[in-house]
């Protein structure tokens, strides 16, 4: 089984989209820092849906929970487990269907690996139901890396073709909650809406590019040559369920370009060593080089679409067809956002944790 994440900072996924509820287990974090619920409220908050942003009518409060690993407000060392409730659950359509795999999702797949046992309910353990969970822990992560000066933001640069133009981090954070779509840029939101409108209108869905940026970091976080710090974001981010790619920097376009446009050139300043571009992404050889981490995530759209759709019986194993009903997104991305900002979180906190960056214990 795969449901935990990182080695110093260990993060423990459990829960299924139409379970009981949503949780997550953060072991290793240090003791003494001051955590309560609202902290971590205030990141789900975030992550639910926001009225005219394509989202599932399906509204669960997720009033966060802490069971363990707080005491008068300060972590104690000790395991902090996390969950929210699932209480607006629906589950008829997913039963009539069980056995007729929806495109796009991992319905046959996991059928296969699991033997039919696993919860079918809402994609169960696939679903992006259990990203709560990843957001209660990077809630805990993003606390911690601030003893430590280092910020993580994110912000939609794309959603269904609509690309924001670039914008400072001071934009983003000023801008990006101001709008349903999460983007910095206020006027390709107004666009942004059109595109999921009309993918709604259609039956139909769009995905799009998060952008995620961590401030601050030091030089000298990664562990080559097998966790690099590109590989274990990106580790983190595949995570995700609706992540199909992920590229550092200048990324793919880095593949069209000649090393003098790619190479960023080294300078000093106040007596620091800096470079003039950050084609690099704030990564060399796998180890962080002390500019900001700039990493992107295509995410698909969404595979509920309220068309019909041709799938199979399974255990006729013979051609079906598929009308997909009950309450989905038009277009994930936005509440993917705080998700992206999360797994970064708990992926920096890990290796700085590992890199002797991060006390065992906060004074």
């Amino acid at each position: 089984m795969g449901d935990s994440l990182g080695k110093l900072f260990v993060v423990t996924s459990f829960g299924e989209s139409h379970g009981r509820c949503i949780g997550v287990v953060v072991d290793g974090c240090p003791a003494g820092l001051p955590l309560d619920a609202g902290d971590i409220q205030r990141d789900v908050d975030r992550r639910r849906p926001a009225a005219g942003a394509g989202s599932t009518a399906r509204d669960e409060e997720d009033k966060v929970e802490i069971l363990s690993g707080v005491f008068n407000g300060m972590t104690t060392g000790a395991p902090v487990c996390l969950l929210v409730w699932n209480r607006d659950v629906q589950s008829a359509e997913y039963e009539k269907t069980r056995f007729v795999p929806r495109p796009g999702h991992a319905d046959y797949t996991a059928f296969v690996k699991y033997g039919g046992f696993n919860d079918f309910r809402g994609g169960g353990r696939f679903s992006g139901r259990i990203t709560a969970g990843f957001v209660m822990a990077g809630a805990v992560a993003r606390k911690l890396l601030a003893t430590a000066g280092i910020d993580v933001l994110a912000h939609t640069v794309e959603i269904g073709g609509i690309r924001a133009q670039p914008k400072t981090a001071d934009e983003i954070k000023q801008n990006v909650d101001q709008n349903p779509f999460k983007t910095a840029d206020l006027e390709a939101a107004v666009a942004m809406g059109d595109a999921v409108e009309k993918a709604r209108q259609e039956g139909d869905s769009v995905g799009g590019i998060i952008e995620g940026i961590a401030l601050n970091v030091p030089a000298g976080l990664g562990e080559p040559v097998f966790d690099t710090l590109e590989g274990e974001l990106a580790k983190a981010l595949f995570a995700i369920p609706a992540v199909k790619g992920v590229e550092f920097g200048s990324g793919f376009s880095a593949s069209v370009k000649r090393g003098s446009e790619n190479n960023d050139p080294f300078t000093a300043s106040g007596g620091e060593v800096i470079t003039l571009t950050n084609n690099a992404g704030g990564i060399l050889g796998g180890i962080s080089n002390g500019m900001p981490i700039v990493v992107r995530a295509a995410i698909k759209p969404t595979p509920s679409i309220a068309r019909t759709q041709q799938s199979v019986d399974m255990k006729k194993v013979r051609r079906a067809s598929l009308v997909i009903k009950g309450r989905h997104d038009a277009c994930i991305v936005p509440r993917a956002v705080p998700v992206v900002e999360s797994m970064m979180a708990i992926t920096l906190a890990d290796l700085a944790l590992r890199a002797g960056i991060l006390p065992k214990v906060i004074r």
